[in-house]
């Protein structure tokens, strides 16, 4: 899923999971880690900001 966001690498993602700040997924198999498209691109819509003084 990195690949679908420009400067999101794999390493971004896990540390997106390790944290909770990421978007959902499926953990199938202890070494495999599936996203839903939908589900990024609504968590990607969901940071969208107005102004730099936007609490994030």
């Amino acid at each position: 899923m990195a690949d679908l966001v420009p400067g999101l690498s794999v390493g971004a993602l896990a540390q997106l999971r390790y944290t909770g700040k990421g978007p959902r997924y499926r953990k199938p198999t202890p070494r495999t880690v599936l996203y839903d498209e939908r589900e990024v691109l609504d968590w990607i819509e969901a940071s969208a900001r107005t102004s730099t003084a936007d609490a994030a």
